[in-house]
């Protein structure tokens, strides 16, 4: 066991360039799959940095996985353990913490301009007042009680909430890779309606893909040093 926990819930959804980030510091990682039962046995006890990665399915499903992994992250709230939820991740943070998570009326996909709703949150302190990061998702979580609004979007007013000092939850995935943006628009065509507004084409999610996937590292490293250093780690 590691000091720093990644629960993820399909082999598309990898911890991506936090991976990279982790590895460039030199700081070892478990990455263990929620949806396989991987967390049966673990020592709740040992993480000092907990991140959480997205995942097709909703929060309201019905699974045994679902609900062990929610009684986890709990457990993480009640030691004060950082946690950084992606998308799947954000809402299960909001679950845990009592809100309610729903069906959008539309899909919210490609690159979204996040805007700032907050201006003194730590987790924002690297970040301009609107910036992009890429989205895939139908579902979107309320802001829990005693949680404070960080960034909407035009399509999805609840973008990212933190609760206390040490959690952030995010219904985007700034974790992306050029990779990832590739294999899952290329991978997933069926689900691509650029009529809707809410969604890109293809051809402009995947346009000047190197530059806009570096801007967002950026944004995605802003928020992974916080956590780790809010972690003791760095």
């Amino acid at each position: 066991m590691t000091d720093i926990l990644i629960l993820t819930h399909v082999d598309f959804c990898p911890p991506g360039h936090l991976g990279a980030v982790l590895d460039r510091l030199q700081l070892p990682f478990d990455v263990l799959r929620a949806d396989l039962g991987e967390l049966q046995g673990y020592d709740l006890e040992r993480p000092k940095a907990v991140a959480i990665m997205g995942g097709p399915m909703s929060v309201n499903d019905d699974l045994p996985w679902l609900r062990a992994e929610i009684a986890a992250i709990r457990r993480f709230i009640e030691r004060d353990v950082p946690m950084v939820g992606h998308c799947l991740g954000g809402q299960l943070l909001a679950k845990a913490l009592g809100a309610d998570i729903h069906r959008l009326p539309y899909t919210e996909l490609g690159w979204q301009p996040m805007r700032r709703q907050e201006g003194q949150s730590p987790w924002l302190a690297h970040l301009p007042e609107e910036f992009p990061i890429y989205q895939w998702h139908g579902d979107t979580f309320d802001i829990p009680e005693g949680a404070t609004r960080l960034l909407s979007s035009p399509w999805c007013e609840n973008q990212a909430f933190s609760f206390g000092e040490r959690i952030l939850g995010l219904q985007g995935h700034p974790e992306m890779t050029e990779e990832l943006v590739s294999g899952w628009v290329n991978g997933f065509p069926e689900y691509l309606d650029p009529s809707q507004p809410s969604q890109e084409s293809a051809d402009v999610m995947l346009a000047n893909l190197p530059q806009r996937v570096a801007a967002m590292n950026r944004v995605a490293e802003g928020f992974y040093h916080h956590w780790l250093k809010l972690a003791g780690l760095v």
